[in-house]
C-alpha cells in the first residue's frame, strides 16, 4: 500500500530502517546515516507490503535563496552536493527529489515508480512547483529518464558515495 506523509511528519523507525537498508549501509555507513535534519519538513511517500516497508523516497521544496546544493547527510558538515545549474526563477517554485530507494527483494514491480509519481504530485500540489530536481547515482538514471526526468549535467561524484549525475522535470 502507498503512503504519503508531510510536511510535519516524522518518519518511523521503519521508515528508516529501509532507507538505512537500501542507501547508507552498502556503502558501509553507520545507522544514523539515513536521516536528514529536514525530514520534518520533506513530503514523504513510501510504500509497505505486510506490515514491511518496501520503498520509500522524499521531496522537499528548495528554498528561494537555494542554488539546490546541499549535505547528504545530517548536518552541514558533510560533503555538498552541486548546484543545479538551470535553478532560476522561470524553475521556481522548484522541488527536490532525495533518499529513493527500493529494497532488492522487491525491485522490478513498479514500487520506485508509484512512489516517484506520488511525490511529484504532492510536490506540484502542496509547494506549487513547476519544476524538479534530483541527483540520480548512476545506475539509477534509466529508471529517472523512463519516468520523464532529463540529465541537465556532467557526470560528478559524491564522496564516500559515488558517481551521480543531477536531473529535472518540468511539470
Amino acid at each position: 500500500m502507498l503512503h504519503i506523509a508531510g510536511p510535519d511528519w516524522e518518519p518511523s523507525d521503519a521508515y528508516y530502517r529501509c532507507r538505512y537498508a537500501v542507501l547508507r549501509k552498502p556503502l558501509g555507513f553507520d545507522p544514523g546515516a539515513e536521516i536528514l535534519q529536514d525530514d520534518v519538513d520533506a513530503i514523504h511517500a513510501y510504500i509497505e507490503q505486510d506490515q514491511n516497508i518496501v520503498a520509500v523516497g522524499r521531496s522537499h521544496l528548495i528554498p528561494q535563496t537555494s542554488d539546490g546544493s546541499q549535505s547528504d547527510f545530517p548536518g552541514q558538515s558533510g560533503p555538498k552536493t552541486p548546484p543545479f545549474s538551470p535553478l532560476n526563477s522561470d524553475n521556481r517554485p522548484a522541488f527536490q527529489i532525495r533518499q529513493m530507494g527500493t529494497l532488492d527483494t522487491h525491485r522490478r514491480q513498479g514500487l520506485a515508480a508509484d512512489v516517484l509519481d506520488a511525490l511529484e504530485k504532492a510536490s506540484v500540489k502542496q509547494f506549487g512547483a513547476v519544476c524538479g530536481f534530483l541527483q540520480a547515482r548512476e545506475v539509477a538514471i534509466p529508471f529517472y529518464q523512463s519516468q520523464g526526468w532529463e540529465l541537465i549535467d556532467e557526470p560528478y561524484s559524491i564522496p564516500n558515495v559515488g558517481p551521480h549525475r543531477s536531473m529535472m522535470k518540468q511539470f
